[in-house]
């Protein structure tokens, strides 16, 4: 057999041998490195490639260590971890039950609201999941909500993160896609090619933000109406609503300024994504400390999760450049430019299945696997065929929230199911998810005809 022909056809096997290995519950970043090697020693026993290219590896680790803009991941973790311990999500989503309470669907309403800020302020999905699972959930069943869409608005406010900046997935798309974009354009003889960096892709992806917290509050509206005794009204008592103004600029002003310092110097210019993540460490531990909040063993708390959830991340990126290494060696990229470019319908088609796959994969696998898989080995023929590359990291950022909300692997699913009642099926929590990823898909959808939306702000 011709070397290019069994180099393509290893590297489709070694794709789907990863995923195959993935879904037995081997460790993410050990599968990656350790099947993509496997294959390589085949690849270069049957004399596919040269081993001396396998070189580039450690230069590439060494960059990723050394990349400034990587710096901002870590600190933007810190900052919603801290924002967590702070309790701030807590006093957020009681001011605002009181304040929608005597809205039937209020209670709803409040939790898409305080994600959509919570999703500006921290970041962190797992920790958003579980603080409106622990404080709204309770509320909501009591007030007589039906336990599918309580269950649904609550897994999908709290993935908001996912997309409204400071996202981590966008800062690692930012900084894969730049240096995509830059290859592409220097390929094809633009040797001064337009930077595309994490700002932009913050700036692209508000609006598509906003979009979604619409769906969502317009779902929750559209239930109150046809469906009034799944979200019943939770009238506040008179004597807890004479303060109510003030409990709400307690509650709101302090994060509402710190997203302002974060995204607003990010957005006007002002500061990198690595010096605003800097900034909001910073805030985050003075709104702590005015909520006395801030302690040495908070401070060490919020330290090792930020720790362990940037090793965790890390290393899955570092067994993915071992894939992705591999796979291009053994001409995986000429396969995959062949598959894309070979679809009727040009790029349009090309972004459709990129998307289709993506959204798949989805179910079993977790955000970061997805990009540190796909992005490398499909962004190249997509911005070759002159997709703009803002739209497309924020197409991918929005197919990509649901991951955390497709059973059967959906985490938020799971970071709910672990502090919600034992008296809630599992079946009602993953009925509810149902409409929202629909929303999501409708979302996506809207992205995809009108890329004005991404792209506008941006061009500002």
């Amino acid at each position: 057999m011709d070397s290019v022909l069994l180099g393509e056809l290893l590297s489709g096997l070694m794709f789907f041998g990863i995923i195959a290995f993935l879904m037995l519950g081997f460790p993410v970043a050990f599968t990656l490195a350790g099947v993509s090697l496997m294959f390589g020693f085949v690849g270069w026993g049957l004399g596919v490639f040269d081993p001396s290219n396998f070189g580039s590896l450690p230069n590439r680790y060494i960059g990723f260590m050394s990349s400034e803009v990587l710096v901002a991941v870590p600190l933007f973790i810190f900052m919603g971890v801290m924002l967590e311990r702070s309790r701030i999500a807590e006093q957020l989503l009681l001011t605002m039950s009181k304040l929608f309470g005597n809205l039937r669907g209020g209670l709803g309403l409040s939790v898409v609201l305080v994600g959509a800020m919570l999703a500006a302020s921290t970041g962190v999905v797992g920790a958003t999941v579980v603080t409106m699972g622990l404080i709204s959930l309770p509320a909501m069943l009591r007030a007589g909500y039906d336990p599918k869409l309580a269950t649904g608005v609550i897994c999908a406010s709290g993935t908001l993160g996912q997309i409204i900046p400071p996202s981590t997935v966008l800062i690692f798309m930012g900084d894969m896609l730049s240096g995509i974009n830059s290859q592409v354009q220097m390929a094809k003889g633009n040797f001064a090619p337009t930077p595309v960096s994490v700002g932009d892709l913050f700036a692209g992806a508000l609006l598509p933000g906003f979009l979604l917290v619409a769906l969502y509050g317009g779902w929750v509206a559209f239930k109150a109406i046809t469906d009034p005794q799944s979200c019943p009204a939770t009238p506040v008592p008179p004597e807890e609503r004479k303060d109510l103004v003030r409990e709400v600029v307690v509650a709101l002003v302090p994060p509402m300024l710190l997203i302002l310092a974060v995204l607003g110097s990010i957005l006007g210019g002002i500061a990198t994504p690595t010096e605003a993540a800097s900034v909001g460490a910073v805030g985050a531990m003075v709104l702590a400390a005015m909520r006395w909040r801030l302690s040495l063993p908070i401070l060490q708390e919020t330290v090792i999760a930020t720790a362990t959830i940037t090793s965790m991340v890390f290393i899955i990126l570092f067994g993915a450049s071992v894939f992705s290494i591999v796979f291009r060696l053994m001409g995986g990229d000429n396969l995959v430019h062949e598959i894309l470019t070979s679809l009727p319908g040009g790029a349009l088609t090309a972004i459709l299945a990129v998307m289709a796959l993506m959204f798949v994969l989805g179910f079993i696998l977790d955000t970061f696997e997805i990009i540190f898989i796909v992005i490398p080995i499909t962004a190249p023929v997509l911005l070759a065929l002159d997709v703009n590359p803002v739209w497309l990291g924020v197409l991918v950022g929005m197919n990509l929230q649901t991951s955390f909300l497709t059973p059967p692997f959906g985490f938020a699913l799971f970071y709910l199911r672990g502090v919600a009642p034992d008296t809630l099926p599992t079946s009602a929590i993953y009925r509810g998810i149902i409409p929202f990823v629909l929303l999501q898909i409708v979302g996506i959808s809207i992205l995809f005809l009108f890329p004005g939306i991404v792209t506008w702000l941006p061009g500002l």
